[in-house]
C-alpha cells in the first residue's frame, strides 16, 4: 500500500479504543454516523450527508449509546417535524376558475395530469388536485412527477392501461409531504431509493417463499425497513427459518423483532449472528459452570460441617 492513503484535507481524529469497539461489533452505521459527528455535523446535516432516513439514522444513534460512545444525552437530536397542517379549506369552484383562468404553474399542470392519467377531471378531481398543489405546498413539476409515479405503480400492481384515482394520488402526495419530498431534486432521490428498494423486494420474496404476488403495503414496510438497516438475502434468509422452526409459518412481526435484535447488536451477516450465538453459547457455558461449582461447593461446605459437629459428639 503507499505510505499515505488518507486524501489532502481537514483531519478527524478518532481514539483506537473507539475504532476498536466499531470494529469489534461490525457496527457499520454507527461509524459512519460517529465519524460525521466528529466532523461536526448535527442531526439534520448528518443525516442529509449520509442520505438517511430518520429510523436509520436512529438506529445507528441507538448503537453508538450502547457502545458508550455517545451518552444518551449527547446522542442526535430529535429530527425537526414538519409542521402539523391546518384543517384543508373548502375550495370552490370560483376558486378554480380563477387560478385556471390565468398562466399560473397549476393552470398548466391540469392538461399534462389529464394527459397522463388519459381523462379530463372532474371538478372533484380538480380540487384534489389543487389541494395537493396548494394546501400540501408541492410545486408543479413535483406533482407532475408524484402523477408519473403513481401511474407506474399502478400499472405495476394491476397491469398496463390501468391508471391510479385522484384520492391514491392524495394519499401518496401526504407521504411524500412528510417525507420533505418537495422539490424535483428530493423528489428524483427519493425515486431513486424506491427503485432500489424495489430491486431488493424482488429478491427478498422468494427469500419468504413469496411468489406469484408483489407485496402489500405492510410486508412492503417491513422489506423496506429491513433493506435500511443493512441486511443481506442471506441474513434475511436465518431470520426466516428461525421464524418458521419458532412460528410454523412466517409471521411477520416476530421475524421483524429477530431482525431488530440482530441490529441493535451490530449483527447483520450470517457469520456475525453464529458469532453473536456462540458467544452467547460461551457466556451461558461458563454462568452454568460458575452456578455449578457454587453449588459444589456448597455442599462440600455443608458436608466439612456435617463431618465436624460428628466429630465433636
Amino acid at each position: 500500500m503507499p505510505a499515505n492513503t488518507c486524501l489532502p484535507g481537514g483531519i478527524v481524529a478518532m481514539t483506537a479504543e473507539a475504532a476498536d469497539r466499531l470494529i469489534k461489533h461490525g457496527a457499520g452505521d454507527a461509524a459512519l454516523l460517529y465519524l460525521a459527528l466528529l466532523r461536526g455535523e448535527n442531526r439534520e446535516g448528518t443525516r442529509k450527508l449520509l442520505r438517511w432516513t430518520a429510523e436509520r439514522l436512529d438506529a445507528a444513534g441507538d448503537a453508538l449509546t450502547r457502545l458508550e460512545l455517545i451518552s444518551g444525552e449527547a446522542a442526535p437530536e430529535p429530527p425537526p417535524s414538519r409542521p402539523a397542517l391546518e384543517e384543508p379549506p373548502e375550495y370552490t369552484s370560483a376558486d378554480l376558475a380563477r387560478e385556471l383562468e390565468g398562466t399560473s404553474p397549476f393552470a398548466m399542470l391540469v392538461p399534462e395530469v389529464e394527459r397522463r392519467l388519459g381523462k379530463f377531471l372532474s371538478p372533484a378531481d380538480l380540487k384534489t388536485l389543487y389541494l395537493i398543489y396548494d394546501y400540501y405546498a408541492l410545486p408543479a413539476e413535483v406533482v407532475m412527477i408524484l402523477v408519473s409515479w403513481c401511474v407506474e405503480e399502478t400499472e405495476r400492481k394491476y397491469g398496463e392501461g390501468r391508471r391510479p384515482r385522484l384520492p391514491q394520488i392524495k394519499k401518496e402526495a401526504e407521504r411524500w409531504r412528510e417525507k420533505g419530498v418537495d422539490s424535483a431534486e428530493a423528489a428524483e432521490e427519493y425515486l431513486k431509493r424506491q427503485a432500489f428498494l424495489r430491486t431488493r423486494e424482488g429478491s427478498l420474496l422468494p427469500v419468504l417463499q413469496i411468489t406469484g404476488r408483489p407485496p402489500i403495503d405492510r410486508e412492503r414496510d417491513y422489506l423496506a425497513s429491513w433493506v435500511e438497516m443493512g441486511f443481506g438475502d442471506d441474513a434475511v434468509r436465518l431470520a426466516y427459518e428461525r421464524t418458521i422452526m419458532k412460528k410454523q409459518s412466517l409471521n411477520w412481526s416476530y421475524m421483524n423483532s429477530i431482525l431488530k435484535r440482530w441490529h441493535e447488536k451490530g449483527l447483520h451477516t450470517v457469520a456475525q449472528v453464529e458469532a453473536g450465538d456462540s458467544e452467547r453459547k460461551r457466556a451461558q457455558d461458563v454462568e452454568k459452570q460458575a452456578s455449578t461449582a457454587s453449588a459444589l461447593r456448597q455442599d462440600a461446605d455443608w458436608l466439612e460441617q456435617f463431618m465436624r459437629n460428628q466429630e465433636a459428639r
